[in-house]
């Protein structure tokens, strides 16, 4: 049984709208996958599968200090009895975490049921909590406790033995996964608790393609010892794939460098945008080579950029790409 709602980030389909046909000149930047590891040991983003027992902050430092990072971030913190996918982002690429956080998140829970309820109750309650729901943070928590609007995208019942309730639920960013088993205990009136808690999806990184510390570690000695970069280039991945989920903005390349140095984006700096955009949301602003040159926020809806022959587009907020990268 599935209790489903809009769909998660990571499953949205956009379509690409050009605005001009354009081409990019190949002797300015390159495409993310062809990138020197060299680069990606400087900026990039790693799907690591934390285990139980350190903290998210513990594993990022640990990934920094293996690849001798001068800083490293995470995608969303995860509890030190929880596993599972955490995202850790080095160096500039860091500035992306908070698009990673607002990404959407998978995890896989076991729910222990204090009574006995029926199958059909069970099923009735796991629709009630389907779509938006209304959280106050735990006591323990680090943030206020107000109340805070989430939405559940979708809560699949996996297995059922007795009390024991296995679920898969796909959220927005800053779920209580705990206070919604208890939350849910409550309105069947035989209260709940969270027994186990593992994260399968951080935004566009799930858990199948996910390497341990020890893995990076390996991968490391291999390139150092041997000069082999194969398994450290699968486990560093280019930063662009942190904002996979985000409704994209191509740019011309007379119109990058300028994003690179904080300018706004003019209607005139496009070649063409996907019909995701919104006005007041998060876009990824691209090159046509697919390389992320900054975040922004858009002033407008995707069809309304057809219509405009000036104006600002977006308002940049975090440049990721180096100035210089390509020429003014």
């Amino acid at each position: 049984m599935i209790a489903e709602a809009a769909k998660p980030p990571w499953e949205v389909e956009r379509k690409v709208l050009v605005r001009i046909d354009a081409e990019t000149d190949p002797s300015h930047g390159c495409d993310p996958y062809q990138r020197p590891i060299e680069e990606l040991l400087k900026s990039s983003v790693l799907n690591i599968d934390k285990p139980r027992g350190p903290t998210s902050h513990e594993v990022a430092f640990t990934v920094k200090e293996l690849l001798g990072a001068r800083q490293a971030g995470h995608g969303g913190t995860l509890d030190p009895a929880v596993s599972g996918v955490l995202p850790i982002l080095i160096n500039d690429a860091t500035k992306c975490a908070e698009a990673v956080m607002k990404g959407g998140k998978e995890y896989v829970c076991v729910m222990k049921l204090h009574g006995d309820v029926s199958d059909d109750e069970l099923e009735e309650a796991l629709k009630l909590f389907t779509g938006e729901i209304y959280q106050v943070p735990p006591v323990r928590s680090s943030v206020s406790r107000r109340i805070r609007t989430r939405t559940i995208y979708r809560i699949e019942l996996l297995e059922r033995d007795g009390r024991n309730v296995l679920m898969r639920i796909a959220c927005s960013g800053g779920t209580y996964i705990r206070k919604l088993c208890k939350d849910i205990g409550l309105y069947l009136g035989c209260g709940a608790h969270m027994q186990e808690l593992r994260r399968t999806r951080a935004g566009p990184f799930s858990e199948d393609s996910s390497y341990t510390l020890l893995d990076l570690y390996e991968a490391l000695k291999e390139y150092k010892e041997n000069g082999d970069e194969s398994s450290l280039r699968s486990i560093l991945r280019p930063v662009e794939e942190a904002v996979a989920y985000l409704p994209k903005i191509y740019l011309l390349d007379t119109a990058v460098d300028a994003i690179c140095h904080g300018d706004n984006l003019a209607v005139a700096g496009i070649a063409t945008r996907e019909d995701g955009v919104r006005r007041g949301e998060s876009v990824a602003m691209m090159t046509l080579k697919n390389e992320l040159v900054a975040l922004g926020r858009s002033k407008v809806n995707a069809h309304e950029i057809l219509e405009m022959d000036q104006g600002i587009v977006v308002d940049t907020e975090r440049v990721i790409m180096r100035r210089g990268t390509y020429p003014p």
